[in-house]
């Protein structure tokens, strides 16, 4: 059985993409090991639908770049003599690290030593992101050295996935063959909501609305749930007996509740806290439209949001803001676009789709039509794809490296 071993630094049961990614291989009849941070409260070592989790208990307590930087350094050589002894053990054919940070892809050294090939998932752009977290000019030496270290990151990976088109073209732009690299969108995998069982809550929370709006996930200030409560604050009136739920705990917990109250929308703006991954089809499915309100700025212009493809694939239409990597993919006629930052614009929106059930249909219906080329059908098997050729290119060099010298 072949086996491949994913470097995450992240706790492996929150991380869709990777768990959609390493679920598809051992279906696929991989022996499939994860090396991630320990879940709080969690097992060391546990077993996830078929995956094999080792894990290492660090935290996530970033604020600053030296705290980043140490997380970053502990994870790092952990990984690293993790790998030693295992490889001599597992021997993986692949090694498949994904980031942040990107010269995690050095880790796998002694994957690589031992014939392993590597797979460099770049979920975020590092420079990017920095520049966004910490205000750093692009100019700056920070940025050229993550820039550097990038560069030199997928110069060392056999195959360098990213997210969606434009990162492909910026990373392209910065020094990555096109050849070497591949589209895995982050689509949301479907079997997950083909069957859901039903939250009395979200029952409950519906029979008192009569139109909802609904957002879940993280709740940080990059995703702009401020800007959507200041938003429904200007519609409201136009709105009679809408709602807007936000699913979710984070950092910006507090202060949307307080904004929420401030506008005087303590009954129309339901901060529902926390539900778990199984409860959330649910709650869409009681919902008539999506929200997402992501600011704008060099980072985000990239994002392509794990939740846009949920509220797709559950029928929903969805108000969202007008970025770079979603216009790559979807047409006005399937998503309802606002200017990002923007509250006024964002208000027109929701009162647009609040008037026109029809609307919502349509722009729904036009949206999965759309979304069709990037189903996670298409990226599973496109990734599983890739995996058997890395895989047979692996087996391939140890059957000439074993071969006697001289033989064709």
């Amino acid at each position: 059985m072949n086996a491949v071993c994913f470097l995450l630094q992240n706790v492996y049961d929150g991380d869709a993409r990777v768990r959609r990614k390493a679920e598809a291989l051992a279906a696929a009849g991989y022996c499939v090991d994860v090396l991630a941070l320990t879940p709080s409260p969690g097992k060391k070592e546990y077993a996830l639908n078929g995956v094999n989790v080792y894990t290492v208990s660090l935290g996530k307590k970033r604020g600053s770049l030296a705290r980043y930087m140490f997380e970053y350094a502990v994870f790092f050589f952990w990984a690293f003599a993790r790998l030693l002894p295992v490889m001599r053990q597992r021997r993986y054919a692949v090694i498949d690290v994904n980031t942040l940070p990107d010269f995690l892809i050095f880790a796998a050294l002694p994957g690589r030593l031992a014939g392993a090939k590597l797979i460099l998932d770049m979920h975020e752009i590092t420079p990017e992101f920095y520049m966004s977290k910490y205000e750093i000019g692009e100019g700056s030496w920070w940025v050229r050295t993550m820039k550097f270290l990038e560069r030199i990151s997928f110069s060392f990976a056999d195959r360098v996935i990213t997210i969606n088109e434009p990162i492909q073209d910026l990373l392209i732009g910065r020094g990555l063959p096109k050849d070497k690299s591949t589209v895995i969108a982050n689509a949301a995998d479907e079997t997950r909501f083909a069957s859901y069982s039903k939250s009395c809550a979200a029952d409950e929370a519906k029979s008192t609305a009569g139109f909802v709006m609904i957002y879940h996930g993280t709740l940080t200030k990059l995703y702009g749930l401020d800007i959507a409560i200041e938003a429904f604050a200007i519609a409201q009136e136009e709105m009679p007996g809408a709602e807007l739920w936000i699913l979710g705990g984070g950092p910006e917990a507090g202060s949307l509740k307080s904004l929420a109250q401030q506008r005087g929308l303590d009954s129309k703006v339901r901060l529902i806290g926390i539900v778990s991954p199984s409860e959330v089809p649910a709650w869409l499915e009681k919902s008539d439209a999506g929200i997402l309100p992501i600011r704008r700025d060099v980072f985000l212009e990239y994002a392509s949001p794990n939740k846009l493809g949920e509220y797709i694939i559950m029928g929903k239409a969805v108000v969202i803001s007008r970025l770079r990597a979603t216009q790559r993919y979807f047409s006005e006629n399937a998503l309802a676009y606002f200017e990002p930052n923007n509250a006024a614009d964002l208000a027109k929106q929701m009162i647009r789709i609040y008037r026109d059930r029809e609307l919502r249909i349509r722009m729904a219906a036009q949206a999965r039509r759309e979304y069709a080329p990037i189903s996670w059908d298409i990226m599973k098997q496109r990734y599983l794809t890739l995996m058997d050729h890395l895989v047979k290119h692996t087996a391939g060099a140890d059957d000439e490296s074993r071969s006697p010298k001289g033989a064709k």
